[in-house]
């Protein structure tokens, strides 16, 4: 099974990197848009998930996995989430200027949709954008 690539969108006033790290593992939960709600359950175990600080910061920040794959919110019937497990906080995270200056990112849904909270990325993408944070 080939691997698919996602970067998901926090506020981190709300929920940072640092507080999904100390949990390890944690529900995705909350998204209230059908195309991202679409995209939660296209997320198979071991997709690699790029974490993005939304707001002041506005960087990509983590890595992460897919840990469990779609399954209904409980409170929230029609809805999903899934469960993602943080890998490694990036050494040098990469702001919206940069992926925005690089060409070949000029295409990523976050430019056309700025408030979607989750989007699939192409390996090509995913690897650019962490090849630009080392």
């Amino acid at each position: 099974m080939e691997l698919k690539y996602w970067m998901v969108k926090s506020e981190p006033t709300s929920y940072s990197w640092e507080d999904f790290e100390a949990k390890k593992v944690d529900v995705w939960d909350g998204v209230r848009n059908y195309q991202a709600r679409n995209y939660l359950k296209e997320m198979k175990i071991k997709d690699q998930v790029l974490f993005y600080h939304s707001g002041k910061e506005k960087a990509v920040v983590g890595l992460a996995e897919v840990a469990a794959e779609a399954y209904p919110e409980p409170k929230a019937e029609d809805w999903v989430a899934v469960e993602l497990r943080a890998i490694k906080k990036l050494e040098s995270p990469i702001g919206l200027q940069a992926i925005k200056a690089e060409e070949r990112l000029t295409q990523l849904p976050m430019f056309k949709q700025s408030r979607l909270s989750v989007f699939p990325l192409s390996k090509e993408e995913f690897d650019l954008i962490l090849k630009m944070t080392k």
